[in-house]
């Protein structure tokens, strides 16, 4: 399950980083300085290539941990909304890793 996680890691950093990127700069100079190159070399990977690998990801660390439909949905909703792709990361990764971690001897848990 390692490499689950690590893939969607990666994933959620690119993703929300080009999510960034298109939100913050590239549509901004489209819009403004009528500059449309920078949205189409952001926004074309983004869209065709990141977030897909993202839903498949997601998708595959859903499968393996088996997360309720609507977990999973709020996190393939977090891929769209800038910033929020890093915090929703944190929280899977560390709810993963408290997951694994082994109950101490002699408690209920």
């Amino acid at each position: 399950m390692q490499g689950a996680v690590t893939r969607y890691r990666v994933m959620a950093y690119v993703t929300g980083t080009l999510l960034i990127i298109l939100f913050f700069v590239a549509v901004p100079l489209k819009i403004f300085a009528h500059s449309g190159t920078l949205s189409t070399l952001v926004g074309l990977p983004h869209g065709v290539v990141c977030y897909p690998l993202y839903l498949l990801t997601t998708f595959d660390l859903y499968r393996r941990v088996r997360w309720p439909l609507s977990k999973v949905a709020l996190i393939v909703l977090a891929g769209v909304i800038p910033f929020l792709t890093f915090y929703v990361e944190r929280k899977v990764v560390a709810e993963l890793r408290d997951r694994s971690e082994p109950t101490p001897v002699g408690t209920a848990g």
